[in-house]
This record gives structure tokens, C-alpha cells and sequence, in this order.
């Protein structure tokens, strides 16, 4: 009767009669959930180990949440990937706290880990000692952004953030400007709304700041708001919100024109102010609390960054934001190599010194923000981008973005798919015993084994 229940709660799975590959995955997102389709559809079980309840990623909880019509289909797709057969979901089981690397990789034997757990530990701005001031006037990228998608939320008891006007933002790419956006439309939002004007972040962010202040005959000087100023190491033209691979003088020359036009249209929509060519390179201390930062002018030659002597100033704040990108966690057993681990390549994405692991996605390319590591360069067109910052002219690109999106990671996880299958198949007994353990992980998480019911009571 045991043996019963236990083979149903495994619905997506049949005991194998004969040696099956077992790849467990870490990571359920848009790279975790693309493998395990592959893996599934190669005959293997993919066994998907995700850290949350949900396994969207950055894209619930690193992408803000005015970009409802991606996340939606992102959300499904993600959904279909990891609702068929073949495929195990374990949720609530991060790797290195609830699981750890030496027992997938040793105790349970599996065929090969693919560690797809992106990348959510924020790279340090490069000052000494100044993560001394989190939570006193400095905070990073990932926390804001997930604030701001979930404090909403009626059972929100996560952290706390104030917003306050006229904040800086040390940065430089596409997650730069979303944080950008994030703060104007909040300080602005708040100022309307105590003119007795309501109007929520999603509906600001698609109709943008100016235009809603302009629907009222307003100015920024009328509410009294500065906004927020992106401070920037190299120019304008080389912020890379758009590019090509190996380009050319003549595609280098156009696509200067490119950043120049849609960061344009980003500052004019929303109303952020761009300080280029400045470095951070000390803290302003005001009794304990971040008051802003010192910056030093830089110049760019040969397209490397030279600081100028004796061209260090004062920016005051009262919030400083690093937008420098992200990079994964460090987790005992993965050898490590500066922030990133020790992958042969980003194509063959072998972990170096461990047989039979490999990474995919962002824990690969140590890029942190999912426009970075998601799309190449032939689909990063212009209009796409501009879609992506809400300054389009042009209908929603949604769906091009998803296809490329994950037509981008099915091409990219082939060879990690055949690298993992080339390891050992386990004899039926041995499969017995992982799911075992599987389910014991389940009872223990008060997960039953049908996706779809776990997903929709959350």
C-alpha cells in the first residue's frame, strides 16, 4: 500500500526497469527549466532543486514589476517546462543551506549537477569598508528590487526601504537604469499622490513621469523633486544597452549613435539625470550614515577608463544605490576563482577539478541582470531594448523577447545537456534510492508532488 502512494506522489516519473540518467539541477528558472525540458526529452529524469517556493528567479523577483506582460508569459513557459514528464520539482531547498553540493555529488551519485542558480550576490562597490554602511544610507540592487516588486503584497514582512528624493545610483547598465526608474517613479509617485493625485508604478512607468506630469501641468520644480542621478564610469555612448559581437568601426560608430538615442529617451521619460565619466572612491561619513560619495573624473582612451588626478568632488545623498552587477554565492565545494566559479568555458560550462558539473546560464557568464545573459546580440536590437526600458514608440515586443529568450538558452544548454549525459546511468535500484530521498525532501517541505496545485497556492 506504501509502495502504492509513494509511485503516485511521482507522477511525472516511472521507476525505470533499466539504467537511467539522473541530472539534478539546481535553479528552476528560464536556464534551469530550459535543461530540464532538454534532459526530459532525452529520456533522463531531471530532478530541479529551487531555493523558493516559486522557481522564477530574477525574473519575479530581479526584474521590476511593471514588466507584467514578460513576466506573465515567462511564468508559463517556466510552468510547461517544469510540469512534464520526467522532471522532478523540489521547492524550499537551497543548494549549500537545505542541500548540500557533497550529497548530490557524492551521497546520492546522481548522473551529473547542472547548477543553474544564477547570480544574486551583489558585487561590492569598490571602496574599502563601505558595505559598513547597509542599511545607513547604502543599499545594493538586489534587495531594492525586491522590495519594490513584493512590499505591495498584503503578507509583504520582508525589509523595510525608504526611498528618499534625489538618491544616487552607481551603475551603468540595463539593470542601472530599470534601478533608476525604480527611484524616480517612487519619489514621484509619492509626491502625486500627495497632491491628491493617484496613480500606481505600473501605470507611471508605461505612461512615463513626464508626460503624467505634464497631464496635470506640473513640474519636477512644482512638486519639489529633484530626482535621482545615475552616476556613470565611462560616456554615455559606451553604456552597454546595446550591442554586437566583434563589431566593426562602422557598427562600433552605430551603435554609439544607439546607446546615445535610448539612454536619451530613458532620461527625457523618467527624468533621470546621467553624470558620466565619474568613479566612486570614498565615502562622505556624516556620524555613522552614508551621506553620499566622492567621485573622481575619468576619461576614456583606447576604450579603457583613466582616472584624473586632482578631479575629486563631492556628490551628497541621502541614499546611494550600487548597481555594479551581480555575481553567485559562494558555496563550499565549488572551487571559486575571484567572485565567479571556476568554469572551463562559457560555451562547454565544465566546472574545473569536479567531474560531471556544469554550469548554465547566469552562475556561467557572472552576469547578474537577465537582459545581460538571456538574449544575443542579434535579438538585442534597438527596438527591443527600448521595449525592455519602456521608451518603445513601437506595440510590446513581449513575445519576441520570450522566443528569443529561451530558443537563446536551448542553444546554449546543448552542450552542457551533452556533457551531463555522457556521465554514468544509474541501475533502477540506485534511481530508487534518489527518489527516496526526493521524497523524504517533499514531506519534509509540505510539497505532494503536483506542481501545478503548489504553484497556485502561492
Amino acid at each position: 500500500m506504501q509502495r502504492r502512494k509513494w509511485r503516485c506522489r511521482f507522477r511525472n516519473v516511472k521507476t525505470p526497469n533499466e539504467p537511467t540518467h539522473v541530472i539534478g539541477i539546481c535553479g528552476g528558472a528560464v536556464a534551469g527549466s530550459e535543461a530540464a525540458r532538454l534532459f526530459a526529452e532525452r529520456g533522463a529524469i531531471a530532478i530541479v532543486f529551487e531555493q523558493n517556493a516559486r522557481p522564477y528567479g530574477k525574473i519575479e523577483d530581479g526584474l521590476p514589476r511593471w514588466h507584467v506582460k514578460l513576466r506573465e508569459k515567462e511564468y508559463a513557459r517556466i510552468d510547461e517546462n517544469l510540469d512534464r514528464d520526467g522532471v522532478l520539482f523540489v521547492p524550499l531547498t537551497r543548494l549549500g543551506r537545505d542541500i548540500a553540493f557533497s550529497e548530490l555529488r557524492n551521497e546520492l551519485g546522481l548522473s551529473a549537477v547542472v547548477l543553474a542558480t544564477g547570480a544574486w550576490r551583489d558585487r561590492p562597490l569598490p571602496i574599502a569598508c563601505i558595505d559598513r554602511f547597509v542599511g545607513r544610507g547604502l543599499v545594493y540592487q538586489n534587495p531594492l528590487v525586491y522590495w519594490f516588486n513584493h512590499y505591495p503584497e498584503p503578507d509583504y514582512a520582508g525589509p523595510k526601504l525608504e526611498v528618499p528624493d534625489a538618491a544616487i545610483v552607481v551603475g551603468g547598465g540595463l539593470a542601472s537604469i530599470d534601478v533608476a526608474k525604480l527611484l524616480n517613479i517612487e519619489v514621484f509617485g509619492r509626491a502625486l499622490r500627495e497632491r491628491g493625485i493617484e496613480v500606481d508604478a505600473v501605470t507611471l512607468e508605461h505612461v512615463g513621469i513626464a508626460e503624467t506630469l505634464a497631464a496635470h501641468d506640473l513640474h519636477a520644480e512644482d512638486l519639489g523633486v529633484e530626482g535621482c542621478r545615475l552616476f556613470y564610469r565611462r560616456r554615455m555612448q559606451d553604456m552597454p544597452v546595446a550591442n554586437s559581437p566583434d563589431p566593426s568601426p562602422a557598427q562600433l560608430e552605430k551603435l554609439a549613435a544607439t546607446r546615445v538615442r535610448i539612454v536619451e529617451k530613458v532620461m527625457r521619460k523618467y527624468l533621470v539625470r546621467l553624470e558620466e565619466c565619474c568613479v566612486p572612491v570614498a565615502p562622505i561619513d556624516a556620524d555613522g550614515r552614508l551621506a553620499g560619495l566622492v567621485f573622481r573624473k575619468t576619461a576614456v582612451e583606447g576604450g579603457r577608463v583613466r582616472e584624473l588626478a586632482g578631479s575629486d568632488f563631492d556628490a551628497r545623498a541621502p541614499l546611494v544605490v550600487s548597481s555594479i552587477g551581480s555575481v553567485p554565492e559562494p558555496i563550499e565545494g565549488i572551487p571559486i576563482e575571484g567572485d565567479l566559479y571556476r568554469f572551463d568555458s562559457t560555451e562547454r560550462g565544465a566546472l574545473i577539478g569536479v567531474d560531471g558539473v556544469f554550469g548554465l546560464g547566469n552562475v556561467l557568464t557572472g552576469k547578474g541582470n537577465i537582459r545581460d545573459s538571456r538574449v544575443n546580440a542579434s535579438v538585442v536590437a534597438e527596438r527591443v531594448i527600448e521595449n525592455l526600458l519602456g521608451v518603445s514608440e513601437l506595440p510590446d515586443r513581449v513575445e519576441e523577447l520570450s522566443d528569443a529568450l529561451h530558443g537563446e538558452f536551448r542553444a546554449r544548454a546543448q552542450p552542457v545537456v551533452d556533457g551531463a549525459l555522457s556521465g554514468e546511468k544509474l541501475a533502477p535500484e540506485r534511481v530508487a534510492r534518489v527518489l527516496e530521498r526526493i521524497r523524504e525532501r517533499w514531506d519534509e517541505v509540505g510539497y505532494a508532488g503536483d506542481y501545478r496545485a503548489w504553484i497556485e497556492a502561492r
